[in-house]
């Protein structure tokens, strides 16, 4: 990811969580419009602000850089699911994934 990548991927998945930049601001304990600053491309977070925002949108900060992902909060919320499955019942998982995918 590039660094004019960066505001898009926030806009993304702050649009998929379903908030105002105002309001993610606001949750982070940043001034009004400190989002709308980051997806306009004025001003990039500090490291601290990165994980805040990451924690806010229920993600890692690898989810965050993963572009192929484009709801990483409910493949997480998948995955977590998935690890408490049967080796059985990840079979069966797999072979459906495998069938919708082709």
């Amino acid at each position: 990811m590039y660094e004019e990548d960066f505001p898009l991927r926030l806009a993304q998945l702050r649009t998929k969580k379903g908030v105002s930049a105002r309001e993610m601001s606001l949750s982070i304990s940043q001034n009004t419009g400190y989002i709308s600053n980051i997806e306009s491309g004025k001003a990039l977070p500090s490291m601290a602000a990165f994980f805040f925002i990451c924690e806010y949108l229920d993600i890692s900060p690898s989810d965050f850089f993963d572009t192929d992902a484009a709801n990483p909060e409910k493949l997480n919320t998948l995955i977590k699911s998935l690890k408490k499955m049967s080796d059985k019942q990840l079979d069966t998982i797999t072979s459906i994934v495998n069938d919708m995918i082709k």
